[in-house]
């Protein structure tokens, strides 16, 4: 990697596929890049676009323009390093019984 990979941001505009699903069975938004673009760790997506609203029992999908801002090398090197400690934050729950005021 070059100097400039090391440092710098890069940005690109691909298509994608926005799926949100509001069921009883799932809920969720899922995007999918058009050709095979993947997404690495500390890369930022933006998905372009007016804001969606799917009713309650519906499933609906929409073709948008997002863009990509790729994590310089020193960024995506940070991500990967402290990663595993940020889950470890999000591990942190209890199922204990007693209530709390």
């Amino acid at each position: 990697m070059s100097l400039i990979g090391l440092i710098a941001r890069t940005r690109e505009d691909v298509p994608c596929t926005v799926e949100i699903n509001n069921t009883f069975e799932q809920l969720g938004a899922h995007v999918r890049f058009e050709g095979g673009v993947t997404v690495e760790p500390g890369d930022e997506v933006m998905v372009h676009g007016a804001p969606v609203s799917v009713p309650y029992g519906e499933c609906a999908t929409f073709e948008r323009m997002a863009t990509i801002t790729r994590a310089s090398g020193i960024e995506r090197a940070w991500t990967k390093a402290t990663g595993d400690l940020e889950f470890m934050e999000l591990c942190e729950f209890s199922f204990s019984e007693e209530a709390a005021l």
